[in-house]
């Protein structure tokens, strides 16, 4: 009897499970066993992996008994990233490969019949989860050695073939085997979807200095915005704006999100690191399943986990299905989606910035505090458009803003002072190095994070403060979840103006801007000072 033990990883949703694959070769009835819960993809790669050894000009041990269990047994297995794993074992259960040399390396990749490797998804999810283990080594197919690089201190063999793998383990010459160096740097990567994204400048817009005050707090924050006015008033200008001031993300956020896109297959051969926050704005026709997360076969993060860090656009939010408007609640509250389907639960991140856009009626034309207002729906039609939203969503946005066409060209406003991204982006910056300071050693990174038993115990707001939020809540004009949001918001523009607490000025602001009341204007013009 001979047994081998090689080590791979298994996926549920981003979190990663050491895999240990291990292969017994013994006399018995011939034949090829698969044991430890694996799918009906990992089914078949007895065969795939069987003729790949076989074509690599190493013979397989088909006269004997061989019983592959990948452990533990009780998490199920899927995909075919399992067959470079297998082969390997087997391999070195057949005294081919020295059990030393498996001991301390991970293996990824699928077998073609030729003993080819393919690339698979999920590759820097994988390694990020076996460096956490103590893996410092990684074989993975070469298409993806660079995306295995991405992760500190990992030393990546990629390679083309399973003839390659196995000499690089026999120790033998293997020229086009060289190991990936680990990422130094990173290029700059930008998403907007599969493009990338030409950031707009705030400067590009006129007015409305209200709402790209709302904007600031937001992205200082990381709160979720609703943008309401009528159509043409330049809401969707606005939340193209936003990842303009975001400020480039920490090496840490840069491997969740770039592990991210790699589940979902977004990474192409040669992609870095994600270094700029992304920014998806999906059609309203779209599913839940691509929205949220899911898929026939294999989960994978929708466009809400894939904004994780950056910004997710949700442009004409009533026109979306019902069961998606009501699905966003755990996002909005949680930070992250799970999706449970049989005996599969995947969680991913989102904790990315929601930005909601709508029109107060179908024909987006109601504006009843302007003149020539050309609205043609009537009163039911604007009732049940408006409240396509429901309640349980409503109280989970953090800010409220009205949009309002613009009433003169904008060279009509000489004396208006038009501040860069670059401005804004270096005053958010500074009020998420408050947060972080904060927060040191906790792991949540912004305030719109902070649990509520937490925020109210180690940082509540000052008296006067706390006792007009606690008046608003018993009049019935703030929930209390809207209340702890105030709470988050508070913090956030007290973080804006450098300060160490909240004064009763800020929670006033943070009140106007969650309940969507218009703003003092002298909180508006001292952001620039």
């Amino acid at each position: 009897m001979a047994l081998a033990t090689a080590h791979t990883v298994a996926l549920q949703g981003a979190l990663g499970h050491l895999i240990d694959v291990q292969a017994d070769v013994s006399p018995g009835t011939p034949g090829t066993t698969l044991v430890g819960r694996p799918d009906a993809t990992l089914h078949e790669a007895r065969d795939r992996c069987r003729m790949a050894v076989m074509n690599s000009g190493v013979p397989w041990p088909a006269t004997r008994r061989v019983t592959i269990l990948l452990a533990p047994s009780d998490l199920v297995k899927r995909g075919t990233h399992f067959d470079l794993a297998i082969a390997l074992a087997v391999l070195a259960a057949c005294g081919d490969l020295d059990q030393r040399s498996l001991s301390d390396t991970l293996v990824i990749g699928e077998l073609t019949l030729t003993g080819g490797l393919r690339s698979v998804p999920g590759v820097l999810p994988m390694v990020m989860a076996a460096s956490r283990r103590g893996f410092d080594r990684v074989i993975v197919p070469e298409p993806q050695a660079r995306e295995a690089a991405m992760v500190p201190g990992m030393t990546v063999f990629g390679m083309r073939s399973l003839a390659q793998v196995r000499a690089e383990l026999r120790d033998e010459p293997v020229p086009t085997a060289d190991p990936v160096a680990p990422m130094s740097g990173s290029r700059l990567i930008e998403w907007r979807g599969s493009r990338r994204l030409t950031e707009h400048d705030l400067s590009d817009l006129g007015g409305v200095a209200d709402v790209k005050f709302a904007l600031e707090v937001a992205a200082a924050g990381g709160h979720h915005l609703m943008l309401s006015g009528p159509k043409g008033s330049g809401k969707t200008s606005l939340a193209e704006r936003l990842p303009g001031i975001l400020p480039d993300l920490s090496v840490e956020e840069s491997l969740e999100l770039t592990a991210i896109h790699s589940l979902a297959g977004a990474l192409e051969p040669g992609d870095d690191l994600i270094v700029r926050p992304p920014f998806f704005a999906p059609h309203h026709d779209a599913s839940k399943a691509s929205l949220l997360g899911g898929g026939t076969g294999r989960v994978r993060p929708g466009e809400v986990s894939r904004s994780h860090c950056g910004v997710l656009f949700l442009d004409e939010f009533p026109l979306f299905r019902q069961d998606v408007i009501d699905a966003l609640r755990q996002p909005l509250e949680s930070g992250e989606v799970t999706i449970a389907r049989g005996e599969e639960s995947a969680t991913y991140p989102a904790r990315g910035m929601v930005v909601m856009a709508c029109n107060p009626c179908p024909c987006g034309e109601y504006a009843p505090t302007l003149a020539g207002n050309r609205c043609t729906c009537t009163q039911m039609q604007r009732h049940h458009y408006s409240h396509r939203v429901t309640g349980p969503v409503h109280d989970r946005i953090d800010i409220l803003r009205h949009v309002l066409p613009p009433t003169a060209p904008d060279d009509a406003l000489p004396g208006e002072r038009r501040e860069r991204s670059e401005e804004v982006r270096e005053r958010v910056a500074a009020a998420r190095e408050h947060q972080q300071a904060r927060y040191t050693g906790r792991e949540w990174r912004l305030n719109s994070q902070v649990p509520s038993a937490r925020l109210a115990r180690d940082w509540p707001l000052p008296d006067a403060g706390r006792a007009r939020l606690e008046k608003e809540v018993l009049a019935g004009r703030l929930s209390r979840r809207g209340a702890v949001r105030v709470h988050r918001l508070a913090w956030t523009v007290a973080d804006l103006r450098g300060d160490d607490t909240p004064s009763v000025r800020d929670v006033d602001t943070a009140y106007r801007l969650r309940q969507g009341e218009p703003l003092v204007e002298a909180v508006i013009s001292r952001r620039a000072s």
